[in-house]
């Protein structure tokens, strides 16, 4: 089923998807990658405020190239979503409603989508410069010294997804695999 959502994800939203759907996202989405992640656990850890709000935001775990003369940003693939595993329970918890990134997830991960009626996106790895495209506003927002790995505000239309966990946990990397074994 496709379908197009404005972000932020309303828990009506979220609840909705089911793994498998495709779905055009618009609106404000933020990235972070593993060092911006890590940086905001141990903010949490010492009781610090996190430099974005999590509820019902959507983070996307991106590292983008600099961007060419006359384009907003460079390419825009997903980076190995396992590596902010660490992290994502505590986050989900404090209401992030909704991931991009590409490849499996832990279960730990999976109880705190399930938990918070939370959903887990993949983007097509490989396709940077075409979702590149989708980004009509870059602005880096937090960790401004951490590069390519900076905290970005994006402002979005359209960016194709994957529903791969739903809030039910609903998992297509494993609904996938058993329905191609038959």
């Amino acid at each position: 089923m496709d379908r197009k959502i404005t972000l932020p994800l309303t828990d009506e939203d979220a609840r909705s998807l089911r793994a498998g759907d495709y779905v055009y996202l618009s609106g404000v989405i933020y990235t972070a990658r593993d060092a911006a992640h890590k940086r905001m656990y141990e903010a949490l850890e010492n009781g610090e405020a996190l430099p974005i709000e999590m509820q019902n935001n959507v983070v996307y775990y991106l590292g983008p190239t600099p961007a060419r003369p006359g384009h907003v940003i460079g390419s825009a693939g997903p980076t190995t979503s396992s590596r902010m595993d660490k992290y994502a329970p505590k986050l989900l918890d404090l209401g992030l409603k909704g991931m991009v990134g590409k490849g499996k997830r832990t279960q730990e991960v999976i109880d705190a989508v399930v938990r918070n009626g939370a959903v887990y996106f993949a983007a097509v790895g490989g396709a940077g410069a075409l979702l590149s495209k989708c980004i009509k506003k870059a602005d880096v927002v937090a960790y401004d010294d951490l590069g390519t790995e900076a905290i970005r505000r994006l402002e979005i239309e359209n960016l194709p997804v994957i529903v791969v966990i739903d809030s039910e946990g609903t998992n297509l990397y494993a609904t996938a695999a058993e329905q191609w074994k038959k």
